[in-house]
């Protein structure tokens, strides 16, 4: 069968050719032609038009094509639900409903520019989808980082996911959560959020925005910063650490930014701390 829409394609007119390929009609020949054309060479071509306005095959509310392509032909393999909510969010700028919908536009948008032969550029999508689906179905517990404090971490998270939310009960993703970094703080000192929430798949304002319930209403990066603070009061116990030692060791980018935040946090600056610890002795 042939399926005929508007030509330069970026997310739904290569996502949805690349499903109607796997799952719907795996003969099925692809037309490009300007947007003014399409309902003419539909017609003229006997093909069915998609992702345009006023046809069966197009967006439905907050849905894209691929959507509906999904419930048209009663497609219910588990990877292509997760498909379906990024090629959305990729599709209609909502990146916040999945973390790798702004990836997938980034890549989509800067292969159509590299490539202006609609067809080289389809073939090259259906390789990304692929790899894509790939991921769906088998590769989401895969961890790329190496760092073994990193996937204790995203382990807690996806036990803090599994859990109901509104529950006053303080889970015990929390509670494991606090013990990690308290013991990694002073060989881990560059954790992310942000990161972790991407290795997640979820969007990272709902993690801080939960994060900081449990934890003495502090941002995640306001709790890291008070045990670094922490940290480095232990390490001033020490005369054979320099302040500057301790600010590296405390995880800070220089002595002045360390000196500043150990102010604020203290009320004294790391020498004078120091030399009232010393003199308490």
């Amino acid at each position: 069968m042939k399926w005929i829409t508007r030509q330069r394609p970026k997310i739904d007119r290569i996502a949805c050719p690349w499903l109607i390929k796997r799952f719907v009609d795996k003969d099925a020949e692809i037309i490009y032609v300007s947007f003014e054309e399409v309902r003419r060479q539909a017609e003229k071509l006997n093909a069915i038009p998609f992702d345009i306005p006023d046809v069966e095959y197009t967006h439905y509310g907050d849905e894209c094509t691929f959507d509906y392509i999904v419930k048209k032909h009663k497609i219910t393999d588990p990877a292509i639900k997760i498909l379906s909510v990024i090629v959305r969010g990729a599709d209609t700028d909502r990146h916040d409903i999945a973390a790798q919908s702004s990836g997938l536009w980034a890549i989509s948008a800067g292969l159509s520019e590299i490539i202006k032969d609609d067809q080289q550029l389809l073939e090259k999508g259906m390789l990304i989808y692929d790899a894509l689906y790939k991921w769906a179905k088998d590769l989401q517990g895969v961890k790329h980082t190496q760092n073994p404090v990193e996937n204790l971490l995203l382990d807690v998270y996806k036990k803090f996911l599994s859990q109901k939310s509104g529950s006053k009960k303080i889970p015990e993703w929390a509670k494991e959560l606090k013990e990690i970094i308290q013991d990694q703080i002073d060989t881990n000192l560059s954790l992310s959020l942000k990161a972790i929430s991407q290795n997640l798949h979820v969007h990272p304002s709902y993690l801080s925005r939960e994060f900081s319930k449990y934890f003495d209403d502090l941002s995640f990066g306001d709790y890291i910063r008070k045990l670094r603070i922490e940290k480095a009061i232990e390490l001033l116990k020490d005369t054979k650490n320099s302040l500057a030692e301790i600010a590296y060791l405390s995880g800070f980018s220089d002595q002045s930014h360390f000196n500043r935040i150990f102010k604020k946090h203290t009320g004294k600056n790391p020498k004078e701390y120091r030399k009232d610890l010393l003199e308490s002795k």
